[in-house]
């Protein structure tokens, strides 16, 4: 799939640059725009993880883009930049608000030079308002949009979700909008400013349960649950339960089935009873049941009775997972010889999913062929380089 685009990416850490991968898989060129030392990804790991010098968190959410190293504060880099905007069909960006305008590249001063821009831009909370200037993070807008307390319960506390959800979510909100901007300029020449925020989109993720809260009809601490339940607004038995040999999860099932696939009397005299109002009941008395049972004799009588059911797995018992397999969840990509296991761009496009044709795996590994592209002779590259506006090492090893 070829997305005829061309973007200039101002984005660091993961709202942002993932936004851009979505979009760079699909086919758009997408340069990258980093400082001379690399973007913040570049520097920071979790857990340590690295490979050939080249980060995990770089290689999550960066493949199939172009790097251009450049020093934005040098008056020598204002022509460069002026000449790739000049042939962009958008700018995306998460600095925090007034960033790229102190630079010279804010929305303002780019719309009046090139009217037909897309200028997408992803901030913590907002580009403006009581509080747009506090610092926007995954967890930090997991606690403020309410999601941090929703997932704990009355036992566990406020319980924080094991990924950066808030962030992914952004992206594909952000990559949507842009997308959507584009089409609008394919159709009428018209540009658009695209906003986004990690805040609205904590908020939107949560668009089921907090339409719920406020339409709810049963008052008081509806959030208070024990430690099976899994929801603060579903019948019991949604939730977590443990096994002899594991913990699985229930969905949504009815409770005749349920009693008649555990053969149990308890379950088959709670099947009739307010769930919701008494979850906590009806939960103690699955829990009990399910204890005493193996996954494998689990399964096979749930299957037989079509219960909405499934082991809770650990990361490494996904990566072995066969229907994630089948799918193509991973890709392998080798660095400096090591071969790393990727996530794959996550929709089939005529039943194929998008490779992995570049990765930017050294900050201004492509600088002097972008420059080539804008019309920048080798001398004038080599120029750059020797003045520090650019930075254009040789490629690591991939």
């Amino acid at each position: 799939m070829k997305l005829a685009m061309r973007i200039i990416s101002f984005c660091h850490y993961l709202q942002g640059p993932a936004a851009t991968q979505y979009l760079a898989d699909m086919g758009a060129d997408v340069i990258k725009i980093e400082p001379l030392a690399g973007a913040f990804e570049r520097r920071w790991s979790g857990g340590n993880s690295y490979a050939g010098g080249v980060s995990a968190f770089l290689l999550s959410a960066n493949r199939n883009k172009r790097s251009l190293a450049i020093d934005l504060k040098s008056p020598k880099s204002r022509d460069i930049m002026l000449k790739l905007i000049d042939g962009a069909d958008a700018i995306v960006e998460n600095f925090r608000p007034g960033v790229l305008d102190r630079l010279g590249y804010g929305y303002e001063a780019i719309k009046a030079r090139k009217p037909d821009i897309i200028y997408a831009s992803a901030t913590g909370l907002g580009a403006d308002g009581p509080d747009a200037g506090r610092p926007g993070q995954d967890l930090l807008m997991q606690a403020r949009s309410g999601l941090v307390a929703a997932t704990g319960s009355s036992e566990a506390g406020p319980t924080i979700v094991g990924a950066a959800i808030a962030d992914q979510h952004g992206a594909s909100l952000l990559a949507m909008g842009i997308l959507a901007a584009f089409v609008r300029k394919l159709q009428t020449g018209e540009g658009t400013r695209v906003e986004a925020s990690l805040f609205q989109a904590a908020i939107d993720l949560q668009s089921e349960a907090l339409t719920m809260y406020f339409m709810r009809q049963v008052q008081g601490d509806v959030m208070r649950r024990g430690p099976n339940i899994g929801s603060w607004y579903h019948d019991a038995p949604y939730g977590a339960y443990k096994l002899v040999d594991c913990h699985i999860v229930l969905s949504m099932n009815d409770p005749v089935k349920l009693a008649a696939a555990l053969e149990s009397d308890e379950l088959q005299a709670l099947a009739g009873i307010d769930r919701y109002a008494e979850r906590e009941r009806y939960a103690a008395a699955m829990a009990k049941t399910l204890a005493g049972h193996t996954f494998a004799n689990l399964a096979a009588r749930f299957d037989a009775h079509g219960i909405w059911f499934e082991r809770v797995q650990s990361y490494d018992e996904l990566a072995e997972d066969r229907q994630a397999a089948h799918m193509g969840a991973f890709r392998e990509y080798e660095v400096d010889g090591r071969k790393i296991r990727l996530i794959a761009h996550p929709l089939r496009y005529d039943g194929a999913l998008p490779g992995i044709d570049t990765m930017p795996l050294s900050p201004g590994c492509d600088s002097r062929a972008i420059l080539s592209e804008i019309g920048l002779s080798e001398s004038e590259i080599d120029r750059l380089a020797e003045d520090g506006v650019i930075a254009s090492p040789v490629p690591a090893a991939a």
